[in-house]
């Protein structure tokens, strides 16, 4: 708040649940990746923040406990604008205050007068009120507030208000981040995801780059024919050697607007992962292409459980068997309680309908787990199979399977996108006479 201080120094497919928008009078705008709104993650600041109501303080407690908020410190008090006047009458400010204030008018702006005058150069301020008033909100404007939010407070509006003081406008925005994971070994997981991303970048037109985390045993190399020299087990090891050049050398162009990242493949290699050299890179990689497919192996270890949780999106593939159920049950829960603001993860129930296998129905495995699958994928394992051993993906080889609609549905459902519709092929007089004869 520059202008206020005057001290001197973030089988069908059911429907997707809508998202319920924050209930914030003036909205405060997001990046979008062509779709869903991706927001990027608060920098390393401190966040006071001075509640005049217990509900308005555990509104932004729970928006510091986002994963857009986890750089941040905040620390939330109670007394308003009065408490926060006091505290500073002997501390230095942080970089960003949020008060709620229940007054208005004249007494109002004699408290954020008494307030600039105890505020430090640079610190920005951030007022929720009780009064929805435009001609409010553009005085407070005029006056060197940053931001001016309506009570009650949503969790998402305030991470939002707080990201958009934080985010460059004229930076290019960031690429969304999907993650796919296994309820168990052997669900399809990395299949599923590498057709996924086929789809997003022939159905959308978008850039798609597919991670492959699995550096031992990944299969993206495989699934698109390819045998990379080099992959992101380079950029791992130094990521902070790691950049748009170097990137550039170390992905395997698959198509004009799909490419891969991927893993080595090879035992004679000991792999040292840890979640901050994976979040740096995939932080580098969603900086040039709108989507970024994420292929997380079947191995729970803190790096894995942070890159899970950091995703804009999650996709958990399972089968229709006790393993899988209680497994994709376990994750669900721990990303509903580690992610509360954000959409619930996608379920694929994968292989059903194997002969001979005894399985848990469709409808009594969504019971258990607490939510609808969004695909349900026959047991095929012809197309599947003769897919993985040509280096093919799955539209490639049946283009209009119900199989391949199932797929470009999960990536519809992924990105918040219709898919392009196919162009129509051109009639001519010669066919129309060649259907006559």
């Amino acid at each position: 708040m520059s202008n206020l201080a005057h001290k001197q120094t973030s089988v069908e497919a059911p429907p997707m649940p809508e998202r319920q928008a924050a209930p914030q009078s003036f909205p405060v705008p997001v990046q979008e990746a062509d779709g869903l709104a991706v927001m990027k993650p608060v920098p390393r600041i401190t966040i006071h923040a001075f509640c005049e109501q217990p509900s308005t303080g555990s509104a932004i407690q729970r928006a510091g406990e986002d994963r857009r908020l986890a750089k941040a410190h905040l620390t939330v008090h109670m007394g308003g604008i009065p408490a926060a006047i006091e505290q500073y009458q002997q501390n230095a400010t942080p970089n960003l205050i949020l008060v709620e204030a229940r007054v208005a008018g004249q007494e109002l702006f004699s408290q954020l007068t008494a307030l600039a005058e105890v505020c430090d150069a640079g610190t920005k301020v951030v007022v929720a009120g009780h009064m929805n008033d435009v001609s409010l909100y553009r005085e407070m404007i005029r006056q060197g507030v940053n931001e001016y939010l309506v009570t009650p407070l949503h969790p998402m509006g305030v991470i939002e208000a707080i990201s958009r003081l934080y985010v460059d406008p004229d930076a290019p925005p960031i690429g969304r981040t999907i993650a796919f994971i296994g309820a168990k070994g052997g669900t399809g997981s990395s299949t599923i995801a590498h057709n996924v991303g086929w789809c997003i970048s022939t159905g959308m037109d978008e850039d798609v780059i597919i991670t492959d985390l699995d550096l031992p045993f990944g299969t993206a190399g495989l699934d698109f024919n390819q045998d990379p020299a080099q992959g992101i087990a380079d950029a791992l090891t130094a990521p902070e050697r790691l950049d748009d050049v170097l990137l550039d050398r170390l992905l395997v162009k698959c198509t004009e607007r799909l490419s891969l990242f991927a893993a080595p493949a090879v035992l004679d290699r000991d792999f040292e992962m840890d979640g901050d050299s994976c979040e740096s890179v995939l932080d580098i990689v969603r900086e040039g292409v709108p989507c970024v497919v994420v292929d997380l192996p079947h191995v729970w270890a803190p790096w894995t459980k942070k890159v899970l949780l950091s995703a804009d999106e999650i996709v958990i593939t399972a089968t229709p068997d006790l393993a899988s159920l209680r497994n994709a049950k376990n994750i669900l829960d721990l990303v509903r309680q580690a992610r509360p603001n954000d959409s619930a993860p996608h379920i694929v129930l994968n292989q059903v309908g194997m002969p001979k296998r005894p399985e848990i129905p469709v409808k009594d495995f969504a019971e258990a787990v607490g939510a609808e699958a969004t695909l349900v994928l026959p047991f095929n394992p012809g197309l599947f199979g003769t897919a993985a051993n040509n280096g093919q993906m799955i539209e490639e080889l049946d283009p209009k399977g119900k199989t391949t609609d199932g797929l470009r549905f999960l990536a519809q459902q992924l990105c918040g996108r219709d898919l392009r519709a196919p162009k129509a092929a051109k009639s001519s007089l010669f066919s129309f006479l060649s259907r006559k004869g």
